[in-house]
């Protein structure tokens, strides 16, 4: 077994861990990057399947994104917009199939007065939620309390209304049942964004696609640390005191003198902490968990749908598939629609053979789109559930009552371990925005606290 010493480890090669890398290194500071799987990026993932270039993970940049058009510009990457011209679909309760533009869906002037009305409560609500800091406002107990569903439902009797309201930050965001998270958590996912119109607001975000796929912007990050990326190295134990830590994996020993966990916090667990973490860590992470979605690829010989003067945005709270976008790569000749298959939704269709799943899904897309939307040539489901270094999508969210409890202690350092992903973000939380951000912050206070050792001469 190889033994190598750094001045700070990072374990985890996706978007936090990999910014934080390089942040550091530019400071002077010597890093090692530890990663579990046979590749960088995290949940960031672009792969040709079947001759097709699909967007595995994460793909999307919203206006909003500070830090993460940065880091495109700084790494010469160009973006492109969505297609969206063109009339959007709905499907109503009744099963039928309408068109509209605009933001607000084809329903009856009644719902759609108390979709208006509602969302005005939740702006204002979101305004006064700060995203690094939710459970500092003065009703966070109370808000941490109630479910998502159950405070739609205190606000009007409107069923559709309500279906539609909560699928933002339910089916859509946090990708978990509307009864399995707060309120509190939802105008955390709104604040985030910047309100929840703008949650809402499918031209806002999801805006625009990095030409060549997103997974990008890691790879780049890694490219400039070359050596110091170590791929297939889950980390077993991490033994830690207040002079570093010592990482070991199957192969290499790393000793540093300090670490950063840059990676989804359900995978904490998979480390031996030697001692174990604080009381109030172990509790913490148990009240963490991910949503889960199926983001569904289906690639045709062409883009049929623009033919019909459609922008391929659908939505519908009683669909299989309750959204669903053009995602055609730039440049291509063939059409692609990207649709997802959310928490409950997701469960069962595991249930099924694939190609009953195929069958049932490619179905309800052509609710949307009409019979030849089953004619793909490119078939792909993005199962994150099932990746062992993941377990989940897109990110972990608080169970009821555990943002409030346990928030102000997401990103507390214990001793020289520190923590770093877009999870824990409070501005771009569960986007890859937000694990910049993160990585960012983590070397900002690693380097920080290295200059007060003298370990980094100032700059000042």
């Amino acid at each position: 077994m190889s033994e190598i010493t750094r001045d700070v480890l990072i374990i985890g090669a996706g978007a936090a861990g990999l910014t934080a890398a390089n942040d550091l290194r530019k400071a002077g500071l010597s890093v090692a990057v530890l990663e579990a799987r046979d590749r960088v990026g995290g949940r960031l993932w672009t792969d040709v399947i079947d001759g097709a270039m699909l967007e595995i993970g994460g793909q999307w940049v919203s206006p909003d994104q500070d830090a993460l058009k940065e880091a495109i510009e700084e790494l010469g990457l160009e973006t492109y917009s969505r297609y969206r011209e063109g009339d959007s679909v709905y499907v109503g309760p009744d099963g039928k199939t309408h068109r509209f533009t605009g933001e607000m869906f084809p329903v009856a002037p009644e719902t759609e007065a108390e979709i208006a009305r509602i969302t005005d409560i939740l702006d204002a609500l979101v305004a006064e939620i700060e995203p690094d800091r939710p459970w500092a406002h003065p009703n966070a107990e109370e808000w941490d309390s109630v479910t998502w569903d159950a405070w739609l439902r205190q606000q009007t009797d409107d069923d559709e209304a309500v279906r539609n309201l909560a699928f933002a930050t339910g089916s859509a965001m946090l990708t978990k049942p509307t009864h399995a998270f707060s309120l509190l958590q939802s105008l955390l996912m709104a604040a985030s964004a910047g309100s929840y119109s703008n949650l809402v607001d499918a031209d806002f975000i999801l805006d625009k696609r990095v030409v060549g796929g997103l997974q990008q912007v890691p790879l780049r990050l890694a490219e400039r640390l070359g050596d110091d990326v170590l791929l297939n190295q889950p980390v077993r134990s991490l033994e830690w005191s207040d002079a570093g830590v010592v990482a070991t994996t199957d192969d290499v020993t790393v000793r540093a003198r300090h670490a950063i966990l840059a990676h989804a916090p359900v995978l904490y667990s998979r480390i031996a902490f030697v001692p174990p973490l604080p009381r109030r860590q172990h509790q913490l992470h148990q009240h963490l968990s991910m949503g889960f979605v199926i983001k569904v690829h289906a690639v045709y010989d062409r883009p049929f749908w623009r033919e019909q003067g459609l922008s391929g945005t659908a939505f519908s709270p009683y669909e299989l598939v309750h959204e669903a976008y053009d995602n055609t790569n730039h440049g291509d000749e063939r059409g692609t629609l990207v649709g997802f298959v959310s928490d409950a939704n997701a469960d069962g269709v595991f249930e099924l053979s694939a190609e009953e799943r195929k069958e049932r899904i490619l179905e309800s897309l052509s609710h949307y789109y009409g019979p030849e939307a089953k004619n793909t040539v490119v078939y792909y489901e993005s199962d994150w559930g099932s990746e062992e270094w993941t377990r989940g999508a897109y990110a972990a969210s608080f169970d009821m009552g555990g943002l409030h409890r346990y928030g102000a202690d997401l990103r507390t350092a214990v001793g020289p371990i520190h923590f770093a992903c877009s999870d824990i973000a409070g501005a771009g939380y569960q986007h890859v925005d937000g694990a910049i951000r993160m990585g960012h912050l983590v070397a900002s206070d690693i380097v920080d606290a290295s200059r007060e050792t003298g370990a980094v001469e100032s700059s000042s």
